[in-house]
């Protein structure tokens, strides 16, 4: 299963991890210098809920972010969940 958002649709972002050495000016130094760089990816928070879906009366398994946990307390699960059939998700 990818790590991807069911409701925001967020994913992996890629970036780099930098690798220095020195000492910084303002610690008399003469400058921090980038040594290395090397390709890492940043994950999303994503979390497994279990939601109780009352119009049906039944539970619904989502791999959700904390964002859509937040997006979901605001508008309701019954809003998110049309939205999420409408585009065509089996939910």
């Amino acid at each position: 299963m990818t790590k991807t958002c069911q409701v925001t649709g967020k994913t992996r972002s890629r970036g780099f991890k930098y690798v220095t050495r020195g000492i910084a000016k303002k610690k008399k130094g003469i400058g921090i210098k980038i040594t290395g760089k090397t390709r890492r990816s940043f994950l999303p928070n994503l979390q497994a809920k279990k939601i109780w879906f009352a119009d049906e009366k039944r539970f619904i398994h989502l791999r959700l972010s904390c964002a859509a946990l937040r997006t979901i307390e605001k508008l309701g699960v019954a809003h998110i969940v049309r939205q999420l059939r409408k585009q065509g998700k089996r939910v």
